[in-house]
């Protein structure tokens, strides 16, 4: 059956859709997530800012937050989702568990990036005066770029596979396509070009990412 005329729209919308969903994930758990790894990296013990207790604390939460199975976290949060956006269904509700359950990941990967700073750079920062918030934001953050952004790349590449999950319960974008026209109707030409929008989609941002971290690197 030759029905692309009036699949193709509908195909354009998803992919509007999980870019509309990724894209504001990704940004509010970079505003987050970063922030969180942060506060992990300088909290810990013989770091700039030792609190054993509230970094193990932190830990916790993270580590929790992470653990979770994405479609469980879904049901989860559906509450939370609900009393911010006022639905649980549609791409705009599922911007919340993602970028729920891509904080904890991102703040792992910072942590991360930052501790591969080397130790000198900051000791002799100190030594010449400066603050310790200055440090984080004139050696650790500057000189851990290139891994922050590979970082985020991979979080970015996990938003769309759990942005293609949340399909499975309404969340609209690629997802929610792939399962209503090509998996409940059996068509797998529908599904298969689903799957590979969302290969190349996922191939363009990993090329991008890892560009551009490359050229952070050699500056």
């Amino acid at each position: 059956m030759n029905d692309w005329s009036r699949i193709g729209p509908q195909l354009a919308e998803a992919t509007w859709d999980t870019l509309y969903m990724v894209g504001v994930s990704t940004v509010l758990t970079v505003l987050i997530g970063v922030p969180l790894g942060v506060l992990l990296t300088i909290t810990a013990p013989g770091a700039l800012s030792p609190r054993p207790a509230f970094h193990r604390a932190l830990g916790l939460v993270v580590n929790l937050g992470r653990s979770l199975p994405f479609i469980i976290l879904l049901v989860l949060v559906a509450p939370v989702t609900r009393g911010i956006v006022g639905t649980t269904i549609g791409s705009t509700a599922t911007i919340v568990p993602l970028t729920i359950g891509a904080v904890p990941f991102l703040a792992r990967l910072v942590e991360t990036s930052l501790r591969e700073v080397s130790p000198g750079k900051v000791e002799a920062t100190l030594a010449m005066g400066a603050r310790r918030r200055d440090v984080v934001r004139t050696v650790l953050l500057p000189e851990a770029l290139p891994s922050l952004v590979a970082g985020v790349t991979v979080t970015v590449v996990a938003l769309i596979s759990y942005s293609a999950m949340a399909g499975a319960i309404g969340g609209g974008g690629l997802g929610d396509f792939a399962i209503r026209y090509g998996y409940q109707q059996f068509r797998t030409d529908i599904t298969l070009t689903t799957v590979a929008l969302l290969l190349v989609l996922v191939q363009l941002l990993q090329w991008a990412g890892d560009r551009w971290a490359r050229r952070l690197a050699h500056v």
